[in-house]
């Protein structure tokens, strides 16, 4: 184990105490019973128990999404009647009362009588400097503010802001504990209301308000000027990522900085950008631990930008509905294969960097992908479209067996033959050979037999119209080939 998971382990508390359950405290208890630790909860309202086992319901099914890596055994969620008992024994307490000052006094002055001494105390407040939150507590160099993001089972962001009073050493501790849960614990320099992400938030929403207002744009055209652009790279690289270090941060402030004061936002006071100001800009920019070229940001931006995009394809929302509706576009006029009289030779494809596995090679279910790629383009081309899919079914697939006898790489060009070894009226045998283009040797082979299945009733069923005129025609067509060598092998020792 390394050292850095030594100090992971260290840090993991065995118990947490959480002070209240609502939104923010159902996913505290998601994220720390997930990650196997045991926590024991105080809320009286009516209702909250409940709510906490939803939320906890809802993380588990994001998880088996997020990560195919098993999950610890999950801890235990214990319901208490009293703030004491929720924080005995306790190597962290977080309370996520509502955001009323005298709520959160009462309960964290409550907490503080009843802990342990090492025991670390914080607050999920939105808003509210820790040093308010600190008056009246036994101990308050063991308080600071750990301010998540909904839902906190699945945003890393955890905001950490001390008082005055709190010892450095806590927020150490915080970092290390919020990191050993999957967290990103982002320490705050200086106690400010509403912290760095929600003032960064707000003043978003304001502005939103005001196009609202105004008659500039309704609710929905807001939304999606968000989602469909500037919220996508925000994910990626934030507002202050320019290539070229200091110097790109320099010239792009130089250049664009005094539209700050033009009339493009209710909000339009600006820092006057100083030699000073300019300086520190740069210096920061400069210190970062990654620091780019513009050039390698604008790769680093793309290959991230897909990935989110790719996520958001694969639920067909927001701007993944675009990508998945821009495809089928494509896959609806894909050029017909090359050669009609021998195997189908479908469009060459170049194969992307994140296919790579740890040994740096394309890894195995990007060879069955290729091979069900080359079965979709076999379909498109006998006229099994969207239309036909919508109104009649299409192709299942009941097995398959690859062979791999080489090695694909990141940016080879590939080629896929498919030849039909046999159809029916329910039955689809096909052989794919792989290639790297300008290869006279294959990287592997796929066998597969699919079944045709009707729409709507899961059961197979013949295949319709001048799909199966064409299909039929193409497998007749196929039978004059020679029969692929690999056809039919078996997995065995020699």
């Amino acid at each position: 184990m390394s050292k850095n998971a030594n100090l992971v382990a260290a840090r993991r508390p065995r118990a947490i105490g959480l002070l209240a359950g609502g939104v923010i405290g159902g996913g505290w208890a998601a994220r720390f019973v997930l990650n196997g630790i045991d926590v024991k909860l105080y809320d009286p309202a009516p209702g909250a128990v409940e709510r906490v086992q939803e939320t906890l319901a809802s993380a588990r099914r994001a998880f088996r999404r997020l990560t195919w890596i098993p999950l610890p055994a999950e801890g235990a969620l214990t319901v208490v009647n009293s703030v004491a008992d929720a924080v005995h024994d306790a190597d962290l307490v977080q309370e996520s009362a509502p955001e009323r000052l005298d709520i959160k006094q009462e309960l964290l002055a409550a907490a503080s009588r009843e802990t342990r001494p090492e025991t670390l105390i914080c607050s999920s407040t939105s808003g509210l400097k820790p040093s308010l939150l600190a008056a009246g507590l036994d101990h308050p160099e063991r308080f600071l503010v750990a301010h998540p993001f909904n839902p906190v089972y699945l945003l890393p962001l955890v905001e950490l802001c001390g008082a005055h009073s709190t010892a450095p050493e806590m927020l150490t501790c915080a970092a290390e504990i919020f990191q050993s849960v999957g967290m990103h614990p982002l320490v705050v320099r200086k106690e400010v209301d509403g912290f760095i992400a929600n003032r960064l938030q707000e003043a978003m929403w304001r502005e939103a308000l005001w196009l609202v207002h105004d008659d500039l744009a309704t609710v929905q055209e807001v939304d999606d000027a968000v989602r469909y652009s500037f919220g996508l790279r925000r994910a990626v690289i934030g507002p202050f990522r320019v290539g070229g270090g200091g110097k790109g941060m320099r010239n792009f402030l130089e250049k664009w900085g005094p539209q700050l004061k033009g009339p493009w936002s209710k909000l339009t006071e600006v820092p006057d950008l100083t030699d000073a100001f300019l300086n520190k800009l740069a210096e920061q920019s400069d210190a970062r631990a990654e620091n780019l070229s513009g050039s390698e940001l604008e790769r680093q931006r793309d290959d991230c930008l897909v990935a989110v995009l790719q996520g958001l394809r694969s639920q067909c929302y927001g701007a993944g509905e675009t990508l998945a509706r821009w495809e089928q576009g494509l896959r609806d006029h894909i050029p017909q294969p090359a050669s009609r009289s021998g195997p189908l030779l479908m469009p060459t494809l170049e194969l992307p960097s994140d296919w790579v596995d740890y040994n740096g090679h394309i890894t195995e279910n990007r060879y069955l992908q290729l091979c069900g790629i080359a079965t979709d383009n076999l379909l498109t081309y006998v006229g099994i479209d969207a239309h036909y899919r919508s109104k009649f079914g299409s192709y299942y697939t009941v097995e398959t067996h690859l062979s791999h006898l080489g090695e694909l790489h990141a940016g080879d060009r590939v080629q896929v033959l498919t030849q039909v070894l046999g159809a029916d009226d329910k039955r689809l045998h096909l052989f794919h050979v792989l290639s790297r283009e300008g290869d006279d040797k294959p990287a592997a082979t796929g066998e597969q037999m699919l079944v045709h299945v009707m729409s709507g009733s899961g059961r197979s069923g013949a295949v319709q119209g001048d799909a199966r005129q064409r299909l039929l025609k193409l497998a007749q067509s196929h039978t004059e080939l020679p029969h692929p060598e690999r056809a039919g092998a078996s997995i065995g020792l020699r």
